[in-house]
């Protein structure tokens, strides 16, 4: 099977497409200093961005890991997480808390999506 990497950097491909499925880098803000909210939408606006140019839509999401850097605002990420999902095609998801790569980043969003 072949493999595309969209978006490669010096470290890492944005997403990587092996067969039908899509995996996606782990996704942070780019505004440091946004709530946990403005930062959780900002990650998905990209999830989002990043599947359709990979061939796919957040409906065929299969897992996502969230990062928290404070599980304390795992409340707060699930208002905008659950506003985005496609409540008919829930993935698996799982979430933990761990340091960022940045102190003010609040949470990182890794995603595998199966292709159109």
């Amino acid at each position: 099977m072949s493999i595309t990497r969209h978006q490669p950097g010096k470290r890492m491909s944005m997403s990587v497409v092996h067969g039908n499925t899509v995996y996606l880098a782990g996704q942070v803000a780019t505004d440091y200093n946004g709530t946990i909210e403005k930062q959780t939408s900002e990650v998905l606006e990209t999830i989002d961005k990043l599947l359709a140019e990979a061939g796919s839509h957040k409906s065929k999401v299969l897992y996502c890991q969230v990062v928290l850097n404070n599980i304390s605002d795992f409340a707060a990420m699930n208002t905008v997480y659950d506003a985005w999902i496609d409540p008919a095609n829930p993935p698996a998801r799982a979430c933990i808390e761990a340091r960022l790569a940045h102190p003010s980043l609040k949470v990182e969003i890794i995603a595998v999506a199966a292709k159109d």
